[in-house]
């Protein structure tokens, strides 16, 4: 099993234990993948749920960008909402979690189809 395979399947034990969910791991392999290189740095892997730069960096990259959502309030509580399904104690919020749950949270899985 290599890195990235690793990877998904910590990825897939957090979306069952710390957010109640059965992962597609289609898509979250996808996702994974989507992320690029970013998942084997330590800093870039995670998001800071605290920093707001960091956040609007979600919002502007992921949701606007990746995902082609109009930006509109609506984009920061749907990653505030994700971000409280992770648990705001959570002290290691992986970025490809967090993204896949923002793209069931939109319904937007043809994006990666």
């Amino acid at each position: 099993m290599g890195k990235r395979d690793e990877l998904i399947e910590k990825y897939a034990e957090d979306l069952k234990s710390k957010c109640g969910m059965t992962p597609d791991m289609d898509l979250l392999t996808k996702v994974t993948i989507g992320c690029g290189p970013s998942i084997y740095n330590a800093d870039s892997s995670t998001v800071a749920a605290t920093d707001k730069a960091e956040l609007e960096t979600v919002k502007d990259n992921f949701l606007v960008k990746k995902l082609g959502l109009s930006d509109s309030p609506a984009l920061m509580d749907a990653i505030d909402s994700v971000i409280e399904t992770y648990g705001r104690s959570e002290r290691n919020k992986y970025r490809a979690v967090i993204y896949y749950m923002l793209t069931k949270h939109f319904g937007k899985e043809s994006v990666y189809a």
